[in-house]
C-alpha cells in the first residue's frame, strides 16, 4: 500500500480529555464547509470489551436528501492522538483514511515525529480495513486482532440549542430551556468509529486524547 506514503499538513480541530466530548460545526475558519471539518469527537470506555471507543464525526449539517451522495475525502487523514503522560504531546496515534470506498485504520503506534506533518504508517502492526457503509443500509463493521472499525453516514448525535445560545450571548436570555430545541436534528455527519483494546494503549491509568484532520500536501 505504498500509495499511502504521502506528506500531509495538519489542521487542528478539537482538543479534549478522554471520556468528554466536544462539537465544532463549521466554526474553524481554515476548514469550515470542507470535508476536513470535524464536528464532534467522542472517546469512552467499553467495559464489556475492556476497550476504548473513539468516534470522529466530520462534514456536519448534511441534509438527508444529500447524504446518499456524501463521501469521505481521500485527501483527508484523520489522526487520533493519545497522550499518556500529560505533557500534551501524543505518545500514540491512530490513523484513519479512506481509499476506494474503504476505510483503512493503522495503529495505535508511537509516531516517529510530532508536529505539523505526518506520513501514513501502513506498516503498523495493528490495522484493520472496512468498507464504507451506505446511507440507509445496515452498518458494515470489521475486526482484526481486536481492532474494530466502522465508517459511514450517521445522524448527528450532538444536541445543541443554537437559538438559545445566541439569545444568551446577546443578553436576551439568561439560560437554556428544558428540553430546548435541537438545532442539528434531522442532519447527518460522516462518522468514523474505532474500538481499541486497552492492551494496545499502554499502561497509563488515564490518558488525554484529541483528534486532528490532515490534508495531503
Amino acid at each position: 500500500m505504498n500509495f499511502f506514503k504521502k506528506l500531509i499538513w495538519i489542521t487542528p480541530v478539537i482538543l479534549l480529555g478522554i471520556f468528554l466530548m466536544s462539537a465544532d460545526h463549521i466554526d474553524a475558519p481554515s476548514v469550515a464547509s470542507t470535508s476536513a471539518d470535524i464536528t464532534d469527537y467522542y472517546a469512552f470506555q467499553n467495559p464489556a470489551e475492556d476497550a476504548l471507543v473513539f468516534v470522529v464525526n466530520t462534514q456536519g449539517l448534511i441534509a438527508p436528501a444529500e447524504t446518499g451522495n456524501a463521501t469521505f475525502d481521500e485527501d483527508v487523514l484523520i489522526e487520533i492522538n493519545i497522550d499518556e503522560d500529560a505533557d500534551n504531546i501524543q505518545d500514540l496515534v491512530i490513523q484513519a483514511v479512506v481509499r476506494d470506498n474503504e476505510l483503512y485504520v493503522f495503529g495505535p503506534f508511537a509516531p516517529s515525529t510530532t508536529g505539523a506533518s505526518s506520513s501514513i504508517n501502513d506498516d503498523a502492526t495493528n490495522q484493520v480495513k472496512v468498507e464504507v457503509s451506505e446511507y440507509g443500509m445496515q452498518a458494515v463493521t470489521a475486526e482484526n486482532a481486536g481492532l474494530k472499525a466502522f465508517a459511514g453516514p450517521r445522524d448527528d448525535p450532538f444536541f445543541f440549542d443554537l437559538g438559545a445560545y445566541q439569545a444568551i450571548l446577546s443578553g436576551n436570555a439568561t439560560g437554556f430551556s428544558d428540553p430546548g430545541t435541537d438545532t442539528f436534528a434531522g442532519t447527518n455527519v460522516m462518522s468514523i468509529v474505532v474500538e481499541v483494546p486497552k492492551s494496545l494503549l499502554g499502561n497509563a491509568d488515564s490518558v488525554n486524547t484529541w483528534v486532528t484532520s490532515k490534508v495531503r500536501g
